[in-house]
């Protein structure tokens, strides 16, 4: 009987390109086969997913769902830039089937949960926006999104006013006092 069960080294020809203060936390091959070259990477700084140029940073995650044998990511992509805060809306869902997946689906539900920092919902005169302060690894402060519900004209000059005004709220609430 094993007391301790290591978990095997990630393959050097897997590895993603780190940055310095960068460092692995969790990975998994993807796919049926062992030994594969195609892996998803956690580190403190985000997701490298399979054929991957650069990481998903653990505030650009949408949504992370793991259903015991898959991985399932929502990125959220920049709809548009707005004094203050940026506009998101949900990028193509990725999944993957993980077979060994050890710690990794905990360790992207702790970190993505982690970077959450403020988050509020609000009635807006036609629809409804979540306002999100999100922690940044890297940074200070907090970096600002919102998402409309569906049904949400976005544009709308009255929108674009009280979304202003409440994530302005939102910023003012949570700035450290002197």
């Amino acid at each position: 009987m094993k007391l301790f069960r290591r978990r095997p080294v990630l393959p050097a020809r897997s590895r993603p390109p780190l940055a310095a203060e960068e460092r692995i936390l969790a990975w998994s091959a993807v796919g049926d086969t062992a030994g594969t070259d195609r892996v998803v990477v956690a580190t403190n700084h985000g997701l490298w997913l399979p054929s991957a140029v650069e990481r998903l940073g653990w505030h650009e995650i949408h949504k992370a769902a793991w259903s015991g044998r898959e991985l399932r990511i929502t990125p959220a992509e920049v709809l548009v830039e707005r004094d203050g805060y940026t506009v998101l809306v949900d990028g193509p869902e990725v999944s993957f089937l993980l077979l060994e997946p050890g710690e990794l689906p905990d360790q992207v539900r702790t970190r993505v949960t982690r970077s959450v920092a403020y988050t509020t919902y609000h009635p807006l005169p036609a629809g409804a926006v979540r306002v999100v302060g999100r922690r940044v690894g890297g940074r200070d402060g907090l970096s600002w999104a919102v998402r409309y519900d569906s049904d949400t004209p976005a544009d709308s000059p009255e929108i674009v006013e009280a979304t202003g005004e409440l994530v302005g709220a939102a910023r003012s609430a949570t700035d450290p006092r002197d």
